[in-house]
């Protein structure tokens, strides 16, 4: 006998059936809001909509008080700042937890020493020395690239100025301490003694040339041997005389004589302890010593008058100044890199506001913003804290331009995952409390 089930079942199944398709309504719904909330706090963090500029007004004395709050709130042993308008000092500070620091006092800078290198290094493409997009191995006889399964001849001066010419050492350098005997250059290309932890050290092209930007210290010292195989002279003496006397830039050199008669700033460990004095066989990825005084003349070198005329201190031609910062680096599609400047953001006239930053351990930080057009900027250097000049280099381009630079994003990245959470928490639980209410109206 066929038997068939009762009206109350249908009822039932046609109930249960109704109560999924809402659940899996509020499911997509949930998901697709916490979608949109994800990508507009993302966005909203790039265009710095949560974000307050650090000086609670635009005056340069507003800035000052604000850097002197944040200077109150963390250790820093030695700290020098200028703050640039229309190419020129309009205020200077300094700091010290011991002796006391001025604008002539030298600093290590640490990879801030990249872009003065590539400054070098541009004179010798002018004076037809270099070609920007040879091989480098036509110019190299005392060091090779190790064979990999990329075509190493796709290694350009270009690239290598840029980060992109596939170079996967990710250096990085640690140093060596007083007494430590320090490596030739091509010791340290092969394998660095020096290199941070959990870094190989070893200089080789492991991605396809030209497909990505990836940061590499060892391809700076490529740069430093091809200067010296090009020159015939070491590259701090090249650096001297290419550079630093004609920009008189007096202070200023890759290496440094502990019988000097110029001031060097003490270094410092995190906890306010004083810390060694590093050497480096990567000199021009990371060791120039420098002033304040010396780096505000090297500022005026990358300026444009009102009229787009160069008015810096014909180091350079004006088209090679451009150049530099000419995109050629990009991170999740941001222009963040030319021939040996960051990029920070762009300018009114979408050119962009320029500079390096320099870290190091023991802490070292260092950081320089430019804006070419309008001749402002900041130029800090410190020693005992891993991050202060960053973040404020960083802050400053923001106070003046409303912009999160490339460097200020990544500090931005907690916070907006904060809000990312609370936003979606508070998602979930609305959700789930519509859906409560509307299943007790059901019944």
């Amino acid at each position: 006998m066929n038997t068939f089930p009762g009206p109350s079942l249908f009822k039932l199944a046609r109930y249960k059936a109704r109560i999924m398709k809402i659940i899996l309504l509020y499911i997509v719904g949930a998901v697709l809001l916490m979608l949109l909330w994800a990508g507009v706090v993302f966005f909203g963090t790039l265009d710095g909509w949560f974000h307050q500029p650090i000086a609670k007004s635009n005056t340069t004395q507003s800035f000052l008080e604000a850097v002197d709050a944040e200077l109150d709130k963390q250790f820093v042993g030695n700290f020098a700042m200028a703050i640039m308008s229309d190419g020129t000092v309009e205020k200077e500070k300094f700091y010290s937890i011991r002796k006391p620091v001025d604008r002539n006092t030298i600093f290590q800078v640490s990879s801030l020493s990249k872009w003065i290198s590539a400054v070098g290094i541009m004179r010798l493409v002018e004076d037809g020395k270099l070609d920007l997009d040879s091989p480098v191995s036509q110019y190299l006889t005392r060091w090779q690239l190790p064979p990999s399964e990329f075509n190493n001849e796709e290694v350009t001066v270009r690239r290598l100025l840029s980060h992109t010419a596939g170079l996967t050492d990710g250096l990085g350098y640690s140093g060596f301490e007083t007494g430590r005997p320090v490596q030739s250059i091509e010791q340290s290309l092969t394998k660095a003694a020096d290199a941070d932890k959990h870094i190989s050290g070893e200089v080789r092209v492991g991605t396809k040339p030209g497909s990505e930007f990836k940061y590499s210290g060892g391809g700076y010292t490529i740069l430093q041997l091809l200067v010296e195989e090009v020159s015939g002279q070491s590259f701090p003496i090249y650096m001297k005389e290419a550079i630093f006397i004609p920009l008189n830039m007096l202070q200023s050199s890759y290496t440094w004589e502990d019988s000097s008669d110029y001031k060097l700033a003490e270094f410092y460990n995190n906890d306010g302890s004083k810390a060694s004095h590093y050497r480096y066989t990567s000199l021009a990825a990371t060791s120039l010593y420098t002033s304040l005084a010396d780096l505000e003349l090297f500022f005026q070198t990358h300026l444009e008058g009102k009229n787009g005329e160069h008015v810096g201190r014909n180091l350079v031609k004006a088209e090679t100044i451009k150049k530099m910062r000419e995109p050629h680096g990009q991170s999740m599609g941001v222009e963040i890199w030319g021939l040996g400047t960051v990029l920070y953001a762009t300018t009114e006239n979408n050119d962009f506001i320029i500079g390096h930053d320099g870290k190091s351990s023991p802490p070292i930080n260092t950081a320089i913003r430019l804006n070419p057009e309008t001749g402002d900027g900041i130029i800090i250097l410190e020693t005992g804290n891993p991050r202060v000049a960053t973040k404020l280099g960083s802050e400053w381009v923001f106070w003046k331009t409303g912009k999160v630079d490339t460097f200020l994003f990544p500090m931005l990245i907690d916070g907006m995952v904060r809000t990312i959470a609370i936003g979606w928490v508070m998602i979930l639980v609305v959700t789930i409390a519509i859906g409560i209410v509307r299943r007790l109206r059901m019944k």
